[in-house]
Formats: structure tokens, C-alpha cells, sequence
């Protein structure tokens, strides 16, 4: 645009501005370009950004270029030098500017706490004689690492992240050292099968088996109860997220029930919602014992005790051979034991069946995206109870249906890149792995779980009285935690050590570690992300949290010890 002598006015899209003085007019040139508009609010927001361009042209000494969204100002200098500053304006055109892009820092106190605790043990708690400088510094870096995924300064992958880095950093771990656990099996199992669980999602066939269950189960709140059960324990296999079935399958359709039925968070809970709530808050920790895939920890348990020496042989089966029939032992007892702490006032649910009947109706036949998940994730399975016979892993043949999945169109890359879930419980996990593995590797939990074995075994115990010490030791503790995760990444090497160390058969030890872990998710409101995702709920609030959780978690211990143990008698764990 041409310049204009003095004393014009400029006109540009039907607005005229004042020209620049003659002082100004030396060293600027100021332009105003708006869109025209015939509304009266166009013509508002038009003249706000006009004077919102005369003030930044008279402050900044520019050119100014105004436009539905910028504003823009350029400066021209005797020398030749353009400054260009830009001003975003919101879109609805109403002159207010965008704030710039907010900071997300660490959480201050989380972070110096969980620093803290690495720094002192580095540099003020001697070091035991045998341990090595190294082994003492990975250990510090350690206990920072899992502190910080307890309290949470940052994301747990991110804090993972910061932790990996500060012992490559450090020189405590090599390169190769800390990512060595990338590659193994156990863990890009829990990664695909995270995926496998998009394809649930995805497809609706995940709601399709819970609503089904309803329609078979529902005519009681207590068989509404056992419906959910049942249909979770189908899912759960291929579901290794215990989180994200009960907040992205079960909490949607309990919370759908509980208000067909009038019960709402608050005074009108009891009628039906709280009771569904922590029923499958409390079952879900059966159904993460179950199978190896139930839990996204449960195979960090295996690795840990392959780490010690003690891997665990064709783990799938393995595990569900030892898992199934405490786990429907506790599932047959658990909805009993809540509808007897905090009974419905709604005993009976007639309509129910008949509401899921007719979402059903409305679903229609199941369609052919849920018949490939369907063929894909029964294929998967066989391949997982078969694969050593087969000489197919885990993690192959979790790839080899969402390959599938993928050629068939269910599942998308695009999905697989999305699914944050999966990558963020790589990084975490295989850090946490390796961390683990190299503190063996340098003999500090050898020495540490020698002190402890001398130390019981001055008290004359058999492995019997330490075995059931320990795992209550382990239960108490977990009120210390807010991960399960995280509890049996801080505490799972040294008390496997420990038990095997005073005569523990290792594969019972290597077993009931994960498993336990499992069993406090709902201790508290705060003791797994499932827990979390209940208690948001609104349905119970703290005192019955604790009440309920308390209660419920001795009885799971009870639960496993008793039948579990007469059962892992039988099948030669001991």
C-alpha cells in the first residue's frame, strides 16, 4: 500500500485512521487493514481492534497491521532494521489478547522431597561395607526415582524419564545399561495388550459383554453385581489396565443403573450406587490375579524375579494355573462380604434386565468390527496359552493380533500413536526394570537381603513364619503408597530375596509377591488408579473407603492364604 500525503486519511475496507504525524511519518509507517462488516457487533469488535492498533502503533513506533486475528507491528528503523512483534487477538474478534502458552513446572515440594530422600542416602546414610560407590549412587537415584512416582513432581514417565537420565548423567549407568530393558518380552506384552484394549473400546464389543451380563445377571443388585463381575473377567485378559476398565467400561454403566434406579451421588447412594461401586472396585482385584495380563504390574513382578535369577517358566499358564482358583474363590466371596458391610437399600433391580435388553436392541446385531476383534482376540489368547509348545512369546503373539487388527481396519497407527497410556507405561516400566536389574547386577540386594536373612534367622524362623511375616509387612506398608506399581517396583526385589533367601520356594515367592500387590487396590481411595477412579465417583466417601477397603483387603489376604496356600500345595508350588 502506497503512502498517503499529509493530512489524507487512509481508507481500508470502509475504516478510516488518522494519519501519523509529520515527526512520526519519518521514521514509520502505520496501516490499517479490517475486513469489512455489516453487523453492528462486527463493527464493534473492528473498532476495538482499531484502537487496539493505534495504541500498539503509537507505543512500539511501527507499522501496524490489524487483521481478524493479529495484530501486527513492525517497526522501521533509519538503519535499516525491522523489529516485527506480534499480538494474537482472540477469535470471536472481541480485542482481548491470548495469553502466551502457561508454564507446567515440577511440583515444587514433591520434587525437593523426592530429591531429597536420593541425596541424603548418597551422601549421609554410610555405605554398608561390600556395597560399592556405584551400587550406593544407583540405589540413591533409585529410591528419588520411585519416591517421585509415589508423589508425583511430575508425570510418571517423565519423572521415570529425569531418573534414567540422572544415572546416564551421573555415569552411574551406561547407556546400554539403562535402556537394556526396552527390548524384553514381559514388558512390550503389557505395551500390546494396551492396545489389544483400544480395539475393545473402539469396537464397543467391551460394552456390548458388560451390558449382556447385566441382561443375565440383573434382576438382584447383588446379581447385577456378579453380571458386572463375570463380564469383567472375559475382558480383563486382554485389558491389562484395571484403571481403564473401570473408569472407561464399569463406572459409566454402574453409574447408568444407580440412576435408573434413583440413586444419585449423596443422600440417595445407598440405594444402589455405592454398593455397585465398591463391589467392582473390590472384585477388581481378583480379576487382576487372575491372569499375567490382568494388571499392567503384574508382570513387573516376573521380571523382578528373573532378575534374581529366577524366571518363571511359560508365565502365562503358569500364573493363571496358580491364580484361578483363589481368584474365583474371591470373586464368589467379595460381592457377598460388601453387600453384607454396606447393604443396597434397592434389593432388587427388575429393571435392569430389561433396560439392558434394550440397549442391546439398540445395538443390534454385533457388527463385523466386533466379530474381527472378537476372532482376533481369541487367536491371541491361544497363541498365549500355546505359545511355548509353539515357540511363539507373549509379546509376538499380542503383535500378531494387533496386526491383524490393523490390516482389518480396526485399529489405525494413528490409534496406536494415541494410545499415551501404553508409551508412557513403557518408559516407566522398562526403567524401572533396568534400574532393578543393575542393582542385583552390583550386589547390593544380595548384601542387603543377606543383613535381613541373618537377622531372621537368629530368630530361629522357618520360610513358613517369614513368608506370612513378610506379605503382612507388605500389606501394612501399602498405606505408605499411592501406586501398586510403585510399592512393588520399591519393596518386590528385596522381599523376594528375602523369602527365598530363608528357604522360600522361589516360584511361590516370585507368585504371591504380584499377587498380593493386586489385592490392596482398594484399601484406600488413593491405593490404585481404579480406586481413584470410584471414589471420583462420589457414590462412598472416606470413612467408608477405609472401612470397606480394610475389611475387604484382610479378607483377601485370608482369601489367598487359605485357599491359595491348600491349592499351591496341590499343585507342587511348595
Amino acid at each position: 500500500m502506497k503512502g498517503l500525503g499529509k493530512g489524507q486519511a487512509r481508507r481500508c475496507g470502509g475504516a478510516s485512521v488518522g494519519a501519523p504525524s509529520a515527526e512520526n511519518r519519518k521514521v514509520l509507517r502505520s496501516t490499517l487493514s479490517v475486513s469489512s462488516s455489516s453487523s453492528s457487533s462486527s463493527l464493534r469488535r473492528r473498532e476495538r481492534r482499531l484502537q487496539l492498533g493505534r495504541e500498539a502503533g503509537r507505543n512500539a513506533g511501527g507499522r501496524v497491521s490489524v487483521g481478524s486475528s493479529r495484530i501486527v507491528v513492525e517497526s522501521r528503523r533509519q538503519g535499516g532494521l525491522k523489529v516485527r512483534a506480534a499480538a494474537e487477538v482472540s477469535a470471536d474478534g472481541n480485542g482481548s489478547a491470548i495469553s502466551e502458552p502457561e508454564l507446567t513446572p515440577v511440583k515444587v515440594v514433591p520434587f525437593v522431597v523426592s530429591v531429597a530422600l536420593g541425596v541424603i542416602i548418597n551422601f549421609l546414610v554410610p555405605r554398608p561395607d561390600g556395597i560399592t560407590k556405584e551400587a550406593w549412587q544407583l540405589l540413591s537415584i533409585f529410591v528419588s526415582t520411585v519416591a517421585g512416582l509415589v508423589i508425583g513432581p511430575l508425570p510418571v514417565g517423565a519423572w521415570a524419564f529425569a531418573g534414567v537420565t540422572t544415572a546416564i548423567a551421573t555415569k552411574t549407568l551406561t547407556f546400554k545399561a539403562a535402556f537394556s530393558s526396552f527390548s524384553l518380552d514381559v514388558i512390550w506384552l503389557v505395551v500390546n495388550a494396551f492396545f489389544l484394549a483400544k480395539g475393545f473400546v473402539k469396537s464397543g464389543l467391551g460394552d456390548r459383554v458388560a451390558t449382556y451380563f447385566v441382561k443375565l445377571f440383573g434382576k438382584s443388585s447383588l446379581g447385577l453385581s456378579y453380571g458386572l463381575t463375570v463380564s469383567e473377567g472375559i475382558l480383563s485378559p486382554s485389558m491389562p489396565s484395571s484403571t481403564a476398565r473401570c473408569g472407561g467400561i464399569y463406572l459409566p454403566i454402574i453409574v447408568s443403573l444407580a440412576k435408573q434406579a434413583g440413586s444419585l451421588p449423596g443422600k440417595t447412594a445407598n440405594k444402589l450406587g455405592a454398593f455397585l461401586a465398591q463391589a467392582q472396585l473390590q472384585t477388581t482385584a481378583h480379576l487382576s490375579s487372575i491372569s499375567l495380563t490382568g494388571a499392567a504390574q503384574n508382570t513387573l513382578g516376573l521380571v523382578l524375579a528373573a532378575n534374581l535369577g529366577y524366571a518363571v517358566s511359560n508365565p502365562w499358564i503358569t500364573w493363571f494355573k496358580a491364580g484361578i482358583v483363589p481368584g474365583l474363590a474371591g470373586l464368589f466371596l467379595t460381592p457377598l462380604i460388601v453387600y453384607k458391610i454396606m447393604p443396597p437399600e434397592i434389593k432388587e433391580t427388575p429393571d435392569a434386565p430389561k433396560a439392558a435388553a434394550q440397549k442391546l436392541k439398540e445395538l443390534g446385531p454385533m457388527k463385523k468390527i466386533e466379530w474381527m476383534v472378537a476372532g482376533t482376540m481369541m487367536l491371541t489368547m491361544v497363541l498365549w496359552i500355546f505359545g511355548d509348545k509353539l515357540g511363539i512369546a507373549g509379546a509376538t503373539a499380542a503383535m500378531v493380533g494387533i496386526t491383524l487388527q490393523m490390516i482389518g481396519g480396526v485399529l489405525t497407527w494413528d490409534d496406536l500413536l494415541k494410545e499415551k497410556g501404553a508409551w508412557d507405561t513403557l518408559i516407566w516400566f522398562a526403567v524401572l526394570v533396568a534400574m532393578s536389574a543393575q542393582l542385583k547386577e552390583f550386589g547390593l540386594i544380595g548384601a542387603l537381603s543377606a543383613k535381613v536373612n541373618a537377622g531372621l534367622t537368629a530368630m530361629n524362623l522357618g520360610w513358613p513364619a517369614v513368608f506370612i511375616t513378610l506379605h503382612v509387612a507388605y500389606f501394612l506398608l501399602h498405606y505408605l503408597f499411592a501406586s501398586q506399581t510403585a510399592q512393588l517396583a520399591a519393596l518386590g526385589s528385596a522381599f523376594l530375596a528375602t523369602m527365598i533367601g530363608a528357604g522360600t520356594p522361589p516360584l511361590l515367592a516370585a507368585l504371591t509377591i504380584p499377587f498380593h500387590t493386586n489385592l490392596f487396590g482398594g484399601m484406600t481411595h488413593y491405593a490404585s488408579g481404579q480406586s481413584a477412579v470410584f471414589y471420583g465417583s462420589g457414590y462412598y466417601d472416606m470413612p467408608t473407603t477405609f472401612k470397606v477397603g480394610g475389611i475387604v483387603g484382610i479378607t483377601n489376604l485370608l482369601i489367598w492364604g487359605i485357599v491359595g496356600g491348600v491349592w499351591w500345595k496341590i499343585i507342587g508350588l511348595y
